[in-house]
C-alpha cells in the first residue's frame, strides 16, 4: 500500500479491516494544534527535518496510529495527563517523539515534536506539550 504524502505504509497493512470495506480505514484523524498566530509548531518542525526519509518515517508512524488507534508499544505510549507520544526511529540512530493527546472530538492533536537528546523525555518538552494542549482545549471550549 502506497501513500502519496509519505511513501509506504507497510505497518497500516497489519490493521484488520473494519465492516469488510476491503481497505484499512482511520480510526482518529489527525489535526496540528495551531497557534493564535496561526503557526502549526509540528508541521514548521516537520518541514524542517533533513533528510526527508526522517520525516517519511515520523508520517509513516502517525498515520499508524490513526488507523490503528488504540496502540501500544513500540510505536505509541501514554505518558500520562492524556498525553501521549508517537515514537520513530530517525537515521543515524536518532530518535524523534511527537507529543499528542486525543480532543473532545475523538480528534489527535499533535502538539509537540523534537528529536531525543537523552533517554528521558525533557521537560521543557513535557511543559511546552502541556501548555499547547491547555490552549487547544480553551480554543475548543470558546467555540462551544
Amino acid at each position: 500500500m502506497k501513500c502519496t504524502a509519505c511513501g509506504t505504509l507497510e505497518a497500516v497493512e497489519q490493521v484488520p479491516l473494519i465492516q469488510g470495506i476491503g481497505k484499512p480505514t482511520k480510526r482518529i484523524f489527525v489535526i496540528f494544534f495551531r497557534t493564535a498566530a496561526g503557526g502549526e509548531p509540528v508541521r514548521e518542525w516537520l518541514r524542517s527535518l533533513k533528510p526527508t526519509e526522517d520525516r517519511k518515517q515520523i508520517g509513516v508512524d502517525i498515520k499508524t496510529v490513526e488507523f490503528g488507534w488504540p496502540i501500544g508499544m513500540p510505536v505509541c505510549r501514554s505518558l500520562g495527563d492524556g498525553l501521549y507520544e508517537v515514537r520513530s526511529n530517525l537515521s543515524g540512530n536518532r530518535i524523534a517523539r511527537v507529543l499528542f493527546y486525543v480532543d473532545v472530538e475523538g480528534r489527535m492533536v499533535l502538539l509537540h515534536g523534537f528529536v531525543k537528546k537523552t533517554q528521558k523525555t525533557p521537560l521543557a518538552d513535557m511543559e511546552l506539550a502541556r501548555k499547547n494542549k491547555r490552549l487547544h482545549e480553551a480554543e475548543m471550549m470558546g467555540r462551544k
